[in-house]
């Protein structure tokens, strides 16, 4: 028995929605393995970074969970890439605020605080001030570069134009 030959850009539709799915989990996994294992605790710009990865990365379950021929499969997949790349610009934002490009647009806080006895025990983390780099580049910058480059190759393989 002969196997139906896939539609033209299903392959390219599959591989996108599972780098929708894993890129995101891989940069929040790495975000929160770092703060947790690495103590490296994170600023408010850090967590504004996270948050567009968590949406991403349910928006790949559902486009996932979805048969691969459905026109809203690829428009999920496109939604996806469009957050992890504002996780991205969020970090380019950052990483301009780290080398003093910049101002940052807000004050960093120490957050969770109920008493003052929290407040005392948690680092005040500020925006400005790189805690770690990897050839000269902070984890706001790697963010940026990881995920503005994975939005615009997601977006590619999800295009409707055929290679």
């Amino acid at each position: 028995m002969l196997a139906r030959p896939e539609p033209k850009g299903t392959a390219r539709l599959r591989q996108a929605r599972w780098l929708a799915l894993l890129i995101p989990t891989a940069l929040l996994g790495g975000a929160l393995f770092s703060q947790y294992v690495g103590g490296l605790y994170p600023c408010e710009m850090c967590y504004w970074q996270r948050w567009p990865h968590g949406a991403a990365i349910l928006l790949a379950l559902i486009a996932l969970t979805s048969p691969i021929r459905a026109a809203r499969t690829r428009l999920i997949v496109l939604l996806a890439a469009f957050l992890i790349a504002v996780s991205g610009a969020i970090g380019l934002f950052h990483a301009g605020v780290e080398m003093g490009w910049w101002e940052g647009i807000t004050q960093c806080t120490a957050v969770g605080a109920k008493s003052l006895q929290d407040i005392l025990n948690v680092p005040l983390v500020r925006c400005d001030q790189v805690q770690w780099s990897f050839l000269g580049l902070s984890l706001a910058a790697w963010n940026a570069i990881i995920s503005l480059g994975s939005a615009a190759l997601i977006t590619l393989l999800a295009s409707r134009k055929s290679a």
